[in-house]
């Protein structure tokens, strides 16, 4: 009895540690659609990076770590910036910046180009330490 007990114990403490597939928000944009991210559902993602991750703010207000690249969001469709992203447009994208606006409006510019996988964080890095995450000045 006590095994099958311990059995039963043992296969809830698993099944509750196994994380779910973070899916995000789907935002309409033209030509297409984006989807946010709340700051624990990044922190999951960045567990199990699979995408590039692009800090879009101006001025310079610090990192998320694992980020990859920084590119202004005003200059995010100039071809220089491009280049440094996936050739592939159904690359996974993820773009944060302070409040979450110039993500927002990096997003759609990149979406109007073709790019299928963007992602954002919603609330920027401001929601991102509310939350109790740091980040790298």
């Amino acid at each position: 009895m006590k095994k099958l007990i311990l059995f039963i114990l043992v296969i809830v403490v698993l099944a509750g540690c196994q994380s779910k597939p973070v899916t995000g928000e789907t935002v309409s944009a033209t030509g297409g659609s984006y989807k946010n991210v709340t700051p624990d559902e990044l922190n999951a993602m960045l567990k199990n990076k699979d995408f590039v991750f692009v800090n879009v703010h101006i001025p310079f207000a610090g990192n998320i770590a694992d980020t990859d690249l920084s590119i202004a969001y005003d200059q995010i469709t100039d071809p220089a910036n491009l280049a440094q992203l996936p050739a592939d447009k159904n690359a996974k994208i993820v773009l944060y910046c302070r409040s979450g606006r110039m993500s927002a409006i990096a997003a759609e510019e990149l979406v109007k180009l073709g790019y299928t996988n963007i992602w954002y964080l919603a609330g920027g890095m401001a929601e991102w330490e509310q939350a109790g995450y740091q980040l790298e000045k």
